[in-house]
């Protein structure tokens, strides 16, 4: 067990702050399924470009998703399957009561 030291708590109050932003959620809910292109993510989400890229570069900058360019194309997909995990646990503990 790693030891809960100020500074690994204070990591893993960054970790949680990603999961409070909705839009953030989607894009995690989005991503758990594959790879997305930007367009593709703001098709599905119904939102702008800016909106979307803006919260990429802050999920990219806390390591939860790695991006891939294809030519013209960036592809982003969830760094690793732990924060799959956590969001799916979260979000079955909101939703089963």
């Amino acid at each position: 067990m790693i030891k809960p030291t100020r500074p690994r708590i204070k990591n893993t109050v960054k970790l949680f702050k990603i999961f409070s932003a909705e839009t953030r959620l989607r894009i995690i809910a989005l991503l758990s399924e594959g790879e997305h292109c930007v367009q593709d993510i703001c098709n599905t989400l119904k939102m702008s470009q800016s909106s979307i890229s803006h919260q990429l570069r802050l999920l990219r900058d806390l390591n939860v998703v790695k991006a891939r360019r294809a030519g013209k194309n960036i592809y982003y997909s969830l760094k690793d399957t732990h924060i799959k995990d956590i969001f799916h646990v979260g979000f079955t503990h909101a939703n089963e009561c």
